[in-house]
């Protein structure tokens, strides 16, 4: 009767947990409704937000990558000094600031050249490449029709290439402005890096104490133990795939000087920028470099393309494993899987953060399925799970 009474004296205002939970679906709901029926003005409004948090985006990635080498330095190299912190954030970006320098001094300016010396040769490439098919259908008394189609083909679609190129010359001056407004961006994302790095002491505690405060704390351990295992894989991923493409594009570099390809500074940049895409990169950046080489010098294109498979067996069963180990634990379907989802959504970071992101939501995903299989007492085949037998007194 007094829990009857109580609860017929219940104000109607407060609700109760199912109240709750149903007042969150409907609000979703209706969220859900105005977004789709205003699209526009939400994809503008972002837009216009991502605009102006692009800058601290950078920062923090600026500071993500950088905080791995200045940890370094912190800890073996400056342990010892009172300004140790400083110092590291004063050493990492100055070597951050060289290589930078070092790239637009060395391989900039080289692949620069070698895109203007194939737009202005590629007729002579063309002309070329014609006499050759010519010969080999002569010699080999081939049916040359297909072969000219082909041919006339390839022609048209470096012609329009080649004015494309040439169309796009004169609109370097809005790029050089649109460049000058992203040296601002850019000046932003560098200061807020370091005021990133050099307040980590203290900012990381807050968000932690912030988090405690908010959540349960069973809640709150759980998900700091999901940003630690993220990090360590985002962390392992990220580092191992820089250097990697960093050694299999100088690697590319020298082999093309010693085979003697054509246009090697601007083939091994392609190759080991797209290299930091896993699985597909070495394909992805060989097609382009192979169609260019085969326009240029058909037996060079051959030599490339033996070039790029020995790289690719190299990096996938030698240097990959080495540097990277065993970073993600995804099998060859799960990757390819990522891959193709975070380019499709993403496109090029998506093709590169996917696979570590992947690798995170399937270790939460696999830990979760095991939870539920010990609750059930089965294993992986649904066997029920023996428990080990007591011993008895005599044991």
């Amino acid at each position: 009767m007094p829990d009857k009474e109580n609860k017929d004296k219940r104000k109607w205002y407060i609700l109760d947990g199912r109240s709750i939970s149903l007042l969150l679906v409907l609000l979703i709901a209706i969220l859900f409704y105005v977004a789709l029926t205003h699209f526009d003005v939400i994809q503008t409004r972002l837009s216009l937000f991502m605009g102006v948090v692009s800058p601290f985006i950078a920062g923090f990635a600026i500071a993500y990558l950088l905080n791995t080498p200045m940890c370094f330095f912190e800890r073996k190299v400056y342990r010892k000094l009172r300004f140790k912190r400083g110092l590291s954030i004063l050493t990492v970006y100055l070597l951050a600031l060289a290589l930078v320098v070092i790239l637009l001094q060395m391989i900039l300016p080289q692949v620069v050249q070698s895109i203007m010396d194939l737009a202005t040769n590629m007729q002579y490439y063309l002309n070329g490449l014609e006499r050759l098919v010519q010969q080999v259908t002569e010699q080999f008394q081939l049916e040359g029709a297909g072969i000219e189609e082909s041919l006339e083909f390839i022609k048209n679609l470096t012609s329009k290439l080649t004015e494309t190129v040439a169309s796009s010359l004169p609109q370097l001056l809005d790029f050089g402005m649109a460049v000058g407004s992203g040296i601002i961006s850019g000046i932003t994302a560098v200061i807020s890096s370091i005021y990133m790095l050099a307040g980590k002491g203290r900012l990381v505690p807050q968000l932690k104490k912030m988090l405690y405060a908010v959540v349960p704390k069973r809640r709150a351990d759980k998900f700091l133990q999901i940003c630690s295992h993220a990090n360590k894989v985002f962390v392992g991923f990220i580092n191992g795939k820089l250097i990697d493409s960093a050694i299999i594009g100088v690697l590319c570099f020298l082999l093309c000087l010693i085979l003697r390809i054509p246009y090697p500074m601007l083939i091994s940049v392609v190759i080991g920028v797209t290299n930091i895409i896993p699985f597909f990169g070495p394909i992805l950046g060989a097609i382009p470099c192979l169609m260019i080489l085969v326009i240029v010098d058909p037996w060079a294109a051959l030599r490339f393309l033996v070039l790029v498979i020995a790289l690719q067996q190299f990096d996938g069963n030698i240097l990959g494993p080495k540097i990277l180990g065993d970073s993600t634990g995804l099998s060859a379907i799960w990757v390819l899987v990522a891959i193709v989802v975070g380019g499709g959504l993403f496109g090029f970071p998506g093709m590169v953060l996917g696979v570590p992101t992947f690798a995170v939501l399937y270790a939460l995903v696999r830990e979760w399925v095991n939870h539920r299989l010990d609750a059930k007492g089965i294993d992986g085949n649904g066997t029920p799970r023996t428990k080990p037998a007591e011993p008895t007194e005599e044991e």
